[in-house]
């Protein structure tokens, strides 16, 4: 949407992703992001840590589950979301106000790790969307093919599983 303010968050979860469900039986799952930012002080000759962010961040439906079932307290996560504002009364009927990431994308980082991709089975109906809008979750099923196939292809169709099976040209 225009005039959203989206950005990217790299840093580390401060708890596993807690999953819960709506009344209507929507997940949603809620975590924290710690992004801590680190400098070079040439007089010290050493690297400092800044000032931490803590963000909080959520995402809906399916993309909740999948979330929670993959990602762990600890674990540098890279997130693209949009920043929402929401105003609140707390218990002393203070008026407060609460900045969070509506997450969009999120995946661990691979700069000191390495991670594996399974693919969750489609569930249909298209576009799945973020935010609390309509639809209805249904549990996410493991697969077992290659994780970036079709579901139903073969890796021997692939274009580039077998060089020079379609020729010098892309298939594309």
């Amino acid at each position: 949407m225009a005039g959203e303010t989206v950005i990217t968050v790299v840093g580390n979860l401060t708890a596993d992703p807690e999953l819960r469900y709506t009344q209507n039986g929507l997940p949603v799952a809620n975590f924290t992001i710690a992004s801590t930012p680190r400098n070079f002080d040439r007089a010290a000759n050493e690297w400092k840590d800044g000032e931490a962010l803590f963000l909080r961040a959520s995402v809906w439906r399916e993309f909740a589950e999948h979330v929670a079932g993959s990602l762990t307290k600890g674990m540098r996560v890279i997130a693209q979301g949009r920043l929402r504002q929401r105003s609140y009364q707390d218990r002393e009927g203070n008026q407060r106000t609460a900045i969070e990431l509506e997450v969009d994308e999120i995946g661990p980082s691979l700069r000191y790790a390495t991670a594996q991709v399974t693919r969750a089975a489609s569930t249909g109906g298209g576009f799945q969307g973020g935010g609390q809008g309509g639809g209805q979750a249904r549990p996410a099923q493991q697969v077992s093919e290659e994780p970036w196939s079709t579901p139903g292809s073969s890796t021997s169709a692939d274009a580039w599983s077998t060089p020079g099976s379609f020729g010098d040209d892309t298939p594309f």
